[in-house]
């Protein structure tokens, strides 16, 4: 069943997010050409490019809640796509803020990652994510922690498996590594796992020790991605937000900053060779 204009979306059964992306696109073209309005009028009208409007259209990026509010003002709509969008955000099994992001990890050609207090998302055991939901949530519903590692699980293993994937680049502050999460059993199994990857052929990972000094990617975790046919974009993390950021002077800026923790972190050697003696570290009784 297809939403309708002044439905509450609150009460719709939960659809496919792809097919409402779809429907969300369809519908945006058809009141834009309504409106009189091209892609980069309205752009303009809603602060964004008109090349993201048509991929809003196209179902290729997914639109954001208060940009969805912003186009319901200038087309009209009274709300008709921000309800849409906050429909698709709650049928994703993915954080809210995390689903454009997740989606775009699909298209990308590389994705890079630099994580400063906790192990990337894409390198976690089951174990760990959900002694990580644990701690973060300690009231969490069970079945919703569940739902969450399975969904980190599932999400790892696409990404990680498959040879058509992106390549992957990760670089790990030594904090990460030093923060037990779950008990030294779990760590030590963490720590394995990050091993194990780093000896495949899969990714790409470097441990970025404490003598490096600052970087300006020590605010929070940062996600640079690249894509065949579409501009590059950095995704940002923090505590319970994110933010898919693609104007090109901060991506730009972003991926300076990115290639210069490369250059400070150790070597593939020796970040598993650090890995393998934390290892040893972490070795229970």
């Amino acid at each position: 069943m297809i939403p309708e204009q002044g439905a509450d979306m609150s009460q719709a059964k939960p659809l496919d997010p792809a097919s409402m992306a779809e429907f969300y696109g369809a519908e945006l073209r058809r009141r834009r050409e309504e409106a009189g309005l091209s892609q980069s009028g309205l752009g303009e009208l809603v602060f964004c490019s008109g090349s993201y409007v048509g991929q809003m259209e196209m179902a290729v990026r997914r639109p954001q809640v208060e940009l969805s509010a912003q186009i319901d003002v200038v087309l009209k709509t009274d709300g008709f796509f921000r309800r849409l969008c906050e429909a698709m955000l709650r049928s994703s099994k993915f954080a809210d803020y995390f689903v454009a992001a997740a989606e775009l990890e699909q298209r990308a050609e590389t994705i890079c990652n630099f994580a400063t207090a906790v192990v990337p998302g894409l390198l976690q055991t089951a174990e760990f994510t959900r002694a990580l939901v644990r701690t973060a949530r300690p009231r969490v519903d069970p079945e919703e922690a569940e739902r969450r590692v399975t969904a980190r699980q599932e999400r790892a293993h696409a990404l990680l498996k498959d040879p058509a994937a992106p390549d992957l680049w990760f670089i790990i502050h030594e904090a990460a590594l030093h923060t037990t999460v779950g008990g030294n059993q779990v760590m030590r199994d963490q720590l394995e796992h990050i091993a194990e990857v780093a000896r495949s052929d899969r990714a790409v990972i470097q441990v970025m020790p404490f003598s490096a000094g600052l970087s300006p990617l020590l605010y929070g975790t940062t996600t640079p991605m690249t894509f065949a046919d579409e501009p590059p974009v950095v995704y940002t993390e923090g505590a319970y937000s994110g933010q898919l950021i693609d104007d090109p002077a901060v991506v730009a800026s972003c991926t300076k900053s990115y290639d210069l923790a490369r250059a400070a972190a150790l070597s593939t050697q020796a970040s598993l060779a650090f890995i393998d003696r934390l290892m040893k570290e972490n070795r229970t009784p």
